[in-house]
């Protein structure tokens, strides 16, 4: 029988970061029978046992009633385990040891790791473990997620552990609605157990704290740093894709062409201009994802995120919804799907539906792909960073303004915004280097498949009849086009860029491919060809209609499947106007004022 563990703890206590200390980069995610959310999980090796080590979400008690605290308490409650490994922040202790003691009564073999030992440390504060764990009856252990200190003697513990607990077992029905009596517990215990000094100093955090959550400066600060992101973005990232879109085409001309001279010229074509400029376009931008993905990482394992909800919660409660809804539109920013998921922990439904609604309107990875590449193209090294800045404004203004106009649908009082505001970090290189790397591999696993049958479809559509000159309008994607025309040309599409937007409906990472086979080029000659057709009003109507046009397939299936057909066709409704009409309004305006 294989052996399983769950890992419990509070949110900020660095859970997810112990996890990937003790899985490496080997996390799957999955379903659970009777489970209704998908979990992290991975497998390891633990002395000769091989053990699946499952990441719950975030709980702050086992009676809490959001979407998250429920899915960990019933996987706790209903799925055979070997024991429990419950994570909980050192400097926090007197308010995360009453979970403990919820979770002792379910029966269960456990474990306990008190991390961020460092920073217990550097704030006077000691915990005698030996006496906690006699306390507890547990093993407790002191470690440090983020630098690694300790990792290797719980993995040693959590040996000797399975060992005196080969076979799971199934959680007790015990009724855990004692609050009282585990709360005077904890104060007795605590007081035995903990030492904290009588007066804390004030902290880096506090002192930092000072000014980025000032009511007034809070905010400016905030686009500033994400100002700052971009900017660091474009100045390490275009390089590299400069670098390897070199590379691609030197292979292209040297290697790949010699070997496909003999095939007949629609065969040559179709590997060529299809399905590697298309591919090879899109691949050539990978650098510049990954120095996002790294940039955000850093903003996120700061401890800065959580700051930016709390700041924005005064303003979100003006709309109807709370901090927690604008925490979901940041996750949106790498992928709108897990972020309409992650919606589940409002409470209130209209609340939810409104914060699906608003999720679309996210700059994800996918459209950042396509930005990059048109700012690239046509704009400045000194002006691109600004678009781009530009576009994440208006997705935020898109995104309240959608709340704005939903605040009518919940009557019900908004539940006011409880979370914990970690202390500043400085994040470890090494873990920003896998996050980044991770985010990045999902990213093209989830996207590859789309891309290369994206692109291949583009190629037949511009190509078939065989003997038409590509992408004319002779060919089948020369007739849609046509019928497109009155549609987009108000908006300065023209309509080999409408092509690519309807490839675009089904997952947006196939725009640039698309429009690479379309004009039988990649890389740089794809840039220099968009650059001598498109002026500055033309590119950038395109980049306001792909931000705020219909999010990919998934993500619809995603939103059908969290909030039903009504809001998905909604969804795609209110969108595909509000794009059509800003595009329109831009261009026009633009036109007359500049042209």
């Amino acid at each position: 029988m294989s052996k399983r563990i769950a890992l419990v703890g509070m949110p900020n206590t660095g859970k997810s970061t112990l996890f990937n200390r003790l899985t490496g980069a080997g996390a799957r995610v999955g379903n659970w029978p009777g489970i209704t959310v998908e979990l992290l999980s991975a497998k390891l090796l633990l002395g000769d046992s091989m053990v699946e080590l499952v990441d719950l979400p975030g709980l702050h008690n086992l009676h809490g009633f959001s979407e998250d605290e429920r899915v960990a308490r019933h996987f706790i409650e209903t799925q055979p385990l070997n024991g429990i490994l419950v994570v909980l922040n050192t400097t926090q202790l007197e308010r995360q040891l009453a979970l403990v003691l919820q979770l002792k009564s379910l029966g269960l073999p456990m474990l306990l790791a008190l991390n961020m030992a460092d920073e217990a440390q550097h704030r006077g504060i000691r915990v005698h473990t030996q006496a906690l764990e006699e306390r507890l009856g547990i093993p407790v252990r002191l470690v440090s997620a983020k630098h690694g200190r300790g990792v290797a003697e719980l993995k040693q513990t959590l040996v000797d552990w399975l060992r005196d607990h080969p076979k799971p077992v199934q959680a007790s029905a015990a009724a855990l609605s004692e609050d009282d009596a585990i709360e005077q517990t904890v104060d007795d215990m605590l007081g035995k157990v903990l030492h904290i000094p009588v007066c804390l100093s004030p902290t880096r955090t506090d002192r930092i704290d000072h000014f980025l959550l000032h009511p007034w400066l809070g905010i400016p600060l905030f686009l500033l740093l994400m100002l700052g992101v971009f900017q660091v973005v474009y100045g390490l990232g275009a390089p590299l894709q400069e670098g390897l879109a070199w590379l691609l085409d030197e292979a292209k001309t040297r290697l790949l062409t010699p070997l496909v001279v003999g095939l007949p010229a629609w065969a040559a074509s179709f590997l060529l201009e299809g399905l590697y400029d298309g591919v090879g376009t899109v691949m050539s931008f990978l650098p510049i994802i990954v120095v996002f993905f790294l940039a955000m990482a850093v903003v996120e394992d700061s401890g800065y995120l959580a700051r930016a909800a709390f700041l924005m919660d005064a303003l979100m409660a003006r709309m109807g919804l709370d901090g927690r809804a604008f925490v979901m539109q940041l996750m949106g920013f790498g992928c709108n799907v897990p972020a309409m998921m992650g919606t589940r922990v409002i409470r209130s439904r209209p609340q939810r539906i409104a914060a699906m609604m608003m999720i679309p309107f996210s700059l994800c990875a996918a459209r950042l792909q396509v930005f990059l590449f048109f700012t690239s193209a046509v704009f400045s090294p000194r002006a691109a960073p600004w678009v781009l800045f530009s576009l994440y404004v208006m997705s935020f203004v898109l995104a309240f303004f959608t709340a704005w106009v939903m605040r009518g649908r919940s009557r019900r009082a908004i539940d006011p915004l409880l979370m914990e505001l970690p202390p500043y970090r400085v994040p470890t290189l090494a873990a920003l280097t896998r996050q980044s790397f991770r985010e990045s591999g999902h990213f093209l696993r989830q996207a590859g498949g789309f891309i290369i049958l994206g692109v291949a479809l583009v190629w037949f559509l511009t190509h078939y009849p065989l003997d038409a000159v590509p992408a004319s309008s002779a060919t089948l994607a020369g007739h849609l086009a046509s019928w497109l025309e009155p549609i987009f040309t108000p908006l300065g599409i023209d309509q080999l860029l409408s092509i690519a937007l309807l490839f675009g409906f089904v997952a947006k990472e196939i725009v640039i491919g698309s429009l690479a086979v379309i004009y039988g080029a990649g890389g740089d000659q794809l840039s220099g060809i968009l650059a001598q057709r498109l002026d500055w009003i033309q590119a950038y109507s395109f980049m306001l209609f792909t931000l705020i046009y219909t999010p990919c397939l998934s993500a619809l299936a995603t939103l059908r499947r969290e909030a039903g057909g009504r809001t998905m066709w909604a969804s795609v409704a209110w969108s595909l106007s509000i794009a059509w009409l800003l595009s329109f309004a831009f261009y026009q305006t633009a036109k007359a004022l500049f042209a």
